[in-house]
């Protein structure tokens, strides 16, 4: 079996898959001080409830956009599933897509194991759109490239903003309003938030289409990606699990490197 991590800004999603099935998912907060021990303490209870054993993990692969959490991560693997993990971004790791920027290192991990799964799987030009802690778009080329993309504030990111900066506006959810007027402090609230991100996700996917000029496919995907799907004709399919199967296709083609055991709790490298 393998272990799939993708650590994000807020959550940390591990999929257990055996062979190209998901037998058991979970999510944890992310939290930058939590400790190998406490993940293992918690991974194995979880496990042990779906009638899974950690014994039973033959490989791991790590994709993560907070570089604090990837140490106990590592550690995780090495300490007890006696695995050395692949981590995404990592020189000795095959992505098997070219990156098209400026600065190939500073790409988020996430965005581009999000390529590696919408190019195997939906193919021709792509733009992904992600609803997490950041709302980002991402263009894939017909080859599978990774050919740049935008990054906005999340949608969550953005009530919060707006609570915290004026003292009269409450702390809200974020739902799809009846009307595009609020008459009221609330519904204002979520008209402006809803509403103005249906406009960018618009406004966004036609200048990048525009830009780009050929026809392109435009996927959704993150925690937000449903809220939004029925509202607006710009986004064409919603692909949920895009980044865990991405990091199944990352490991396959890397597998001889994922598989190596270790043998001792050696940490490799001091803590940062």
């Amino acid at each position: 079996m393998l272990l799939a991590i993708d650590a994000g800004n807020t959550n940390i999603d591990f999929a257990i898959y055996d062979g190209d099935r998901v037998v058991a998912q979970f999510r944890a907060s992310t939290k930058e001080g939590r400790t190998a021990d406490e993940y293992y303490a918690w991974l194995a209870q979880l496990m042990d409830l779906q009638g899974l054993s950690a014994k039973e993990i033959e490989g791991a692969i790590i994709a993560t956009v907070v570089p604090q959490a990837l140490f106990n991560l590592q550690r995780l693997c090495r300490k007890y599933l006696k695995r050395e993990p692949l981590v995404v971004g990592a020189p000795n790791v095959d992505l098997g897509i070219a990156v098209n920027t400026d600065r190939p290192r500073a790409v988020g991990a996430d965005r581009l194991v999000n390529a590696v799964a919408a190019h195997a799987d939906h193919g021709g030009d792509l733009i992904i759109i992600d609803f997490g802690t950041a709302t980002t778009f991402d263009i894939v080329g017909h080859d599978g490239s990774y050919d740049g993309g935008i990054i906005a504030p999340g949608v969550n990111l953005s009530m919060e903003a707006l609570h915290q900066a004026a003292a009269q506006l409450p702390r809200i959810a974020i739902e799809r309003p009846q009307s595009v007027v609020g008459r009221d402090t609330i519904p204002a609230m979520q008209s402006g938030v809803f509403w103005g991100y249906i406009a960018m996700i618009e406004g966004l996917v036609a200048r990048i289409k525009a830009e780009v000029g050929r026809p392109m496919k435009v996927l959704g995907t993150g925690g937000l990606a449903n809220l939004f799907r029925h509202s607006t004709t710009a986004i064409d399919d919603i692909d949920g699990n895009l980044t865990i199967r991405g990091l199944r296709y990352i490991w396959e083609r890397n597998a001889e490197a994922g598989c190596a055991p270790v043998e001792d709790d050696a940490d490799h490298a001091e803590h940062p």
